[in-house]
């Protein structure tokens, strides 16, 4: 039985789920199209949990619809979990096994057997760098090993649609970064990913779209950079090289932005910007004047600065964070 063509790899409309007569998710909707990331964020409380859940048909929506690669969560279960993965917070690999023995173990749950087996068990570790530890305990394995076993079994069915769950929570920088490696390359192999996170950068450097929820609904939608606009103006920041030539730059920016702030601490000279042709006219401007300069950007709104305009305050650190 085949999927319908064209059809979005996620897609949520209207979902709904209530606990006790209070609504946890109230009226989500979105669509991802394959081979694509979407950043799910939220403060806690916020309903992503409880969303994805549903879409990973661990819970039964009060109404609304999901569907993962054409399929229904609700009358087609079992199509929807053949074709998705999913990479939990806490890990689930067994410490005592090796990291072999718990793919083996696991792909025969999948139902993959003998030489088919052996080889996706092979080229996983490979793909994941862990081919030198394969037969060592996993409860020898560093936090960012165990965290690429975890992603080597969530693909052992190659999913084309994986679910992560605050996948580098715990991991040290090196470990994240080589994380996000990992799932750059799955995207760019035409996997469609939908990734809850509370680390900003996370999302920023991995998504190509950002929902954000907050009390069970959707508030916001759009790619990091849209998000950041809404949340503000950009900034030109610059820092003259020569302290004697510091007011003059100062009322060239004033003359061309209509204000200027300073930091006297640094000498830094801020004014608003609308975008990259403010910087470049005032770059010009500068060198024109024969004032020259040690350093000139443009620094947009943070996804941070984001998460306060829509919620009210900024991101919980992930060491806090409880379950929804």
């Amino acid at each position: 039985m085949r999927a319908p063509a064209e059809q979005p790899a996620i897609q949520a409309v209207d979902l709904v789920k209530e606990f006790d007569g209070k609504r946890a998710v109230d009226g989500v909707s979105f669509t991802v199209p394959p081979g694509r990331v979407l950043g799910l964020l939220g403060p806690n409380g916020a309903g992503k949990t409880t969303t994805v859940r549903m879409m990973t048909t661990l819970l039964r929506p009060t109404s609304g619809t999901a569907r993962i690669a054409g399929y229904d969560v609700v009358t087609q279960p079992d199509e929807v979990r053949r074709r998705m993965g999913v990479i939990a917070q806490s890990t689930t690999v067994d410490e005592i096994l090796s990291g072999r023995e718990n793919l083996r173990m696991i792909g025969s749950l999948y139902g993959i057997t003998g030489k088919r087996l052996a080889a996706q068990v092979d080229a996983l570790l490979a793909q994941f760098l862990l081919t030198d530890a394969a037969d060592r305990a996993v409860k020898t394995y560093s936090g960012g090993m165990r965290r690429r076993l975890d992603l080597a079994a969530g693909l052992l069915a190659s999913p084309p649609v994986l679910f992560l769950d605050e996948p580098t929570t715990g991991l040290d920088p090196r470990s994240r970064l080589e994380l996000w490696d990992v799932l750059r390359e799955l995207v760019r192999g035409g996997t469609t990913l939908l990734l809850t996170t509370q680390y900003l950068e996370e999302v920023d450097r991995l998504a190509d779209e950002i929902v954000v929820m907050d009390q069970g609904r959707i508030v916001a939608t759009g790619t990091p950079i849209e998000l950041k606009d809404r949340a503000g103006r950009s900034a030109l920041e610059v820092i003259v090289a020569n302290p004697g030539d510091v007011a003059a730059a100062a009322e060239l920016i004033r003359t061309q932005r209509g204000e200027v702030f300073r930091d006297e601490g640094t000498g830094r000279l801020t004014a608003p910007a609308d975008g990259l042709d403010d910087l470049i006219r005032l770059a010009t401007a500068l060198a024109a004047q024969g004032i020259a300069v040690d350093d000139i950007a443009l620094a947009r709104p943070t996804l941070d600065d984001v998460f306060l305009s829509l919620t009210g305050h900024r991101a919980e650190p992930v060491a806090a964070q409880a379950a929804e």
